[in-house]
């Protein structure tokens, strides 16, 4: 097995990419910073859902890992906040109480995924990896759209000079 479970081509990529963590309990919080660390992400941290709210908005993360059972404001609530302030990071909920329930509301609040504890790292990189990935296609399919959309009002304003 390589260092890097994401793929050592992929470490560049990576770079570019920034991760939230969002777990009341400070071990949790360290593993994963060290391990995704060492995959090349940058990653930050916050404590509940309020934290997270904050640090969203000082630095927005392409990614954030969200565990559901906070202290105050709970990671589903969380994520609705996210939602109604338009925050487009992708997010991967995680529980170690989950239920389908939760795992539904969290769907349709726009959650990437749900993950339950105790999780493989393997798994955990995995989900990372295909969140980063839908991530970068959005950002892909964005600037083709405002490329084109610039090219459209290029046309346009080469057509009102021809037609003056």
């Amino acid at each position: 097995m390589t260092s890097n479970q994401l793929g050592s081509k992929n470490a560049k990529k990576l770079m570019k990419y920034k991760i939230l963590i969002v777990d009341d309990q400070p071990i949790n919080v360290q593993l994963l910073k060290r391990k995704l660390e060492r995959e090349g992400i940058r990653v930050t941290a916050a404590y509940n859902g309020l934290e997270a709210l904050d640090a969203v908005k000082k630095s927005p993360p392409d990614l954030i890992l969200l565990d559901v059972w906070l202290p105050g404001l709970d990671g589903l609530a969380t994520l609705s906040r996210l939602r109604e302030r338009q925050v487009d990071a992708q997010v991967v909920l995680i529980s170690g109480h989950g239920n389908i329930e939760t795992a539904v509301q969290a769907t349709k609040l726009g959650a990437f995924d749900f993950i339950e504890k105790p999780f493989s790292i393997d798994a955990l990189l995995s989900v990372v990896g295909r969140a980063l990935e839908q991530r970068s296609r959005l950002e892909f399919e964005g600037g083709r759209q405002l490329a084109a959309r610039r090219d459209l009002e290029d046309a346009l304003a080469v057509l009102e000079d021809i037609a003056a």
